[in-house]
C-alpha cells in the first residue's frame, strides 16, 4: 500500500472529494484504485475564513510499484510503513517469581497489558482503589469537602488521566509506532474508532473508566492479578539489586522485577526510595493557575464563523510567552468545554486539575497558566521539590478559607493587583468551590510577575483571553514529578538498583496519557528480556 500525505481539502467537502483527490494526485484511473483509509486527519486553521482538512491516507492501488518509482522524489507519496505491533518475546513457561508492576495508571496498566500478553503474568499492585469505587470517593471531595487520602484525582485504578480530558496525542518521538499499540487496546477496550485518526484524540473521563475495567478484565484473563488496597511501603534490596516489595499489611512478595509506575504524586514512595539508596535526581516542573473563560470566545477566536462545525468541536489552544524576568509562561493541559477539579491527595491542601468529558460541551474552556521552575528554585536534597509544592498547596488551602474551597481572582483584578470581591459573567467550575480573593500571595513573586505579563501577551493571540471576568484559580503545581528517578537506556533499570525498573510520569519520564503508556510498553519489553527470553538489543 501507498502513504499519501498533506491531501488538503475544504472543512465541507462532499465524501466523493477524498477519491477524486487520490485519483488527481496519483494520476490514476478510477478502476486502478483499489480502497483506501484515513490514517490521520487534523485541520488548518490560520484562515478562519476557509479551514482546511488535512489528510494522511493509505492507499491500495493495481500499480503500487510503479506508483512508488514514480513519485520518489516526492515525499507526500510512500509506502505505507508497518505500525502493526511485535511482541519482543514471549514467556517459554510461567517464571518462578512474577514481575510485579506498581500502579495502575496508564503508564502501569500497559505494562501490566503488555507482560500479561507475553505470558509473564504480573502481579499489579495498586494502593487505591478500583475506578468506580474510586470515582465515588473523587466526587466525595468534589461535592462534600471529604478527602480520602488513599482515593482521590492521584490515587487509584487508571491514575490521574482517568480525571482528565483523556487526551492521547503526545510531541514523543514514537519510531517503532507504540502509539498505535495503545490507541489499537484502547479500541478494543471500548473508545471510539476515531481515536485511530483524528489529530488530536481524546476520550473523556466517563469513557476512560469503562475502558479502564476492560483492560483489567484483560489482563486477569491472560494470568494476571491486579490488587487493590496494596500499598508497597518498601523495597526489599540486596547487592544492589531489587529481591521483593513489602505491603502496609506487613506482606512481602518476593521478585527480582519491579516496575515503578507510581505516578507523580506518590511523595512518601518517593522517600521510602530515597531512604533505600534508589539513585533520585531533583528535575524542572511547573506552577501556576488554572484560568477559565466561556468557550464560545475560544471557539469564535479560533475558527471564526466555522465555530460549532462538529468536525472542528470545541476549540483548544497552546500558548508560550517568554516574561522579561527571564521566566517562561505556557498553557498546559488546555481542556475544552470542561472543569476544574479539585485534585489534591493530601489533607489541608489544594490542588487543582482540568478535565473534559468526551463531548466537551460544558460552558467553559480552561487551562493551566503554568511558569517553569528548576531545582535552582528550590535547592537543597534530590526531594526538595516536594516541599516546595506542598506549600503552596496548604498555602492555597488557607486562601481558599481551610475548607477544600479554592482561592480565586478575576484575571482584570490579577493584571491590576487588587483582590477580587465579585465574580462577573464567568462562572468558575471548581467545586466545592472558589472563595475570591487575592492570588499575589499563592505563587512565589517570579511567577506571579512573569503570569500578570503572559496574560495580555496571550490577549493578542486569542482576543479575550485577558478578559476582566475570566477566572483564575489556584494553585496547580502537580503539572510534571518533581524528581527523576534515572535509569540506563540500554535496559531501562535503575542507575543503582538492578531488577527495578522506573517508569512513566512519576519517575520523570512521560507526560500524560499517551507518553506514560507508551513507556509503560518499552519498559514491559525491558522486564520480558531481562528474563533472558531473546535479543536484548531489541529494545
Amino acid at each position: 500500500m501507498l502513504r499519501l500525505t498533506d491531501i488538503q481539502l475544504p472543512l465541507d467537502h462532499p465524501e466523493t472529494a477524498i477519491r477524486q483527490a487520490i485519483l488527481t494526485k496519483l494520476g490514476i484511473a478510477e478502476d486502478e484504485l483499489l480502497s483506501f483509509e484515513v490514517f490521520r486527519r487534523s485541520y488548518d486553521a490560520r484562515k478562519k475564513s476557509s479551514i482546511q482538512l488535512i489528510y494522511t491516507l493509505d492507499v491500495a492501488t493495481t500499480k503500487d510499484e510503479q506508483l512508488i518509482t514514480q513519485f520518489d522524489a516526492d515525499r507526500n507519496v510512500t509506502r505505507k510503513p508497518d505500525t502493526q505491533y511485535q511482541f519482543v518475546t514471549h514467556a517459554s513457561n510461567k517464571p518462578g517469581l512474577r514481575p510485579v508492576v506498581i500502579g495502575t495508571g496508564p503508564c502501569g496498566l500497559f505494562a501490566g497489558l503488555l507482560l500479561a500478553q507475553m505470558g509473564f503474568c504480573p502481579i499489579i499492585l495498586e494502593r487505591g482503589k478500583a475506578v468506580r469505587e474510586r470515582t465515588q470517593d473523587t466526587w466525595g471531595l468534589w461535592r462534600k469537602g471529604i478527602l480520602d487520602s488513599e482515593s482521590n484525582v492521584q490515587f487509584g485504578e487508571g491514575g490521574a488521566g482517568t480525571f482528565s480530558d483523556g487526551k492521547l496525542y503526545s510531541q514523543i518521538k514514537d519510531p517503532k509506532h507504540y502509539g498505535r499499540k495503545v490507541l489499537t487496546e484502547f479500541v478494543k477496550a471500548g473508545a471510539p474508532d476515531e481515536i485511530m485518526y483524528v489529530s488530536k484524540p481524546h476520550i473523556g473521563t466517563f469513557r476512560l473508566v469503562k475502558m479502564v475495567e476492560e483492560m483489567r478484565a484483560t489482563i486477569i484473563s491472560l494470568g494476571g492479578e491486579v490488587r487493590f488496597g496494596q500499598k508497597v511501603v518498601d523495597i526489599i534490596r540486596e547487592d544492589d539489586a531489587v529481591r521483593g516489595v513489602t505491603l502496609a499489611g506487613g506482606e512481602q512478595i518476593r521478585t527480582d522485577h519491579v516496575v515503578l509506575a507510581i505516578g507523580h504524586s506518590a511523595r512518601d514512595t518517593f522517600e521510602m526510595l530515597s531512604e533505600r539508596g534508589v539513585y533520585i535526581e531533583a528535575k524542572p516542573f511547573s506552577v501556576g493557575f488554572r484560568i477559565e473563560h466561556p468557550q464560545s470566545i475560544i471557539d469564535r477566536c479560533r475558527f471564526g464563523k466555522n465555530a460549532g462545525n462538529p468536525i472542528l468541536g470545541a476549540a483548544d489552544y497552546k500558548l508560550v510567552h517568554h516574561a522579561s524576568n527571564g521566566r517562561s509562561v505556557y498553557s498546559f493541559c488546555m481542556c475544552p468545554g470542561g472543569t476544574v477539579v479539585a485534585a489534591t491527595s493530601e489533607p489541608h491542601s489544594v490542588v487543582t486539575n482540568g478535565m473534559s468529558q468526551y463531548s466537551r460541551n460544558e460552558r467553559n474552556a480552561n487551562s493551566a497558566i503554568v511558569v517553569g521552575i528548576t531545582p535552582a528554585d528550590y535547592p537543597g536534597h534530590a526531594l526538595a521539590g516536594m516541599p516546595f509544592q506542598r506549600a503552596l498547596e496548604k498555602h492555597a488551602y488557607i486562601l481558599g478559607g481551610s475548607d477544600y474551597h479554592a482561592p480565586g481572582q478575576l484575571v482584570g483584578d490579577f493584571i491590576a493587583g487588587r483582590a477580587s470581591t465579585v465574580l462577573g459573567s464567568v462562572q468558575p467550575s471548581y467545586q466545592p468551590g472558589v472563595l475570591l480573593g487575592d492570588l499575589s500571595t499563592a505563587l512565589p513573586d517570579y511567577a506571579i510577575n512573569a503570569i500578570r505579563e503572559a496574560l495580555p501577551a496571550f490577549d493578542k493571540q486569542i482576543r479575550g483571553f485577558a478578559m476582566p471576568d475570566a477566572v483564575l484559580t489556584g494553585v496547580e503545581t502537580r503539572t510534571s514529578s518533581p524528581i527523576r528517578i534515572k535509569r540506563n537506556d540500554h535496559d531501562l533499570q535503575s542507575l543503582n538498583t538492578r531488577g527495578l525498573f522506573p517508569a512513566g510520569e512519576g519517575a520523570g519520564y512521560a507526560g500524560g496519557i499517551l507518553s506514560a503508556a507508551v513507556d509503560g510498553i518499552r519498559v514491559a519489553e525491558a522486564v520480558a528480556l531481562s528474563f533472558g527470553q531473546t535479543d536484548k538489543t531489541k529494545i
